[in-house]
């Protein structure tokens, strides 16, 4: 089940509770979804930066560069 989804308690301060809450207002959408979209987001950008630091060990001098041909064959 790819699209399966699962229930998850989280303790916002009051800060944040507040920013949700007009976020989700703003977008007209509940706060659960408004919720849920930042977490997929925030996990997209945790993984954009350990990619990133991943291609800077990997870009030295010595590096190998390809064409794109020889990479996607």
């Amino acid at each position: 089940m790819i699209n399966a989804k699962e229930r998850i308690n989280v303790s916002l301060p009051k800060s944040a509770r507040i920013a949700l809450k007009a976020l989700a207002k703003r977008d007209a959408m509940p706060e659960a979804t408004k919720a849920a979209y930042l977490l997929q987001l925030a996990l997209e950008i945790e993984e954009d930066q350990i990619w990133d630091r991943i291609a800077e060990k990997r870009d030295t001098k010595k590096a190998k560069f390809l064409t794109h041909k020889e990479a996607w064959a």
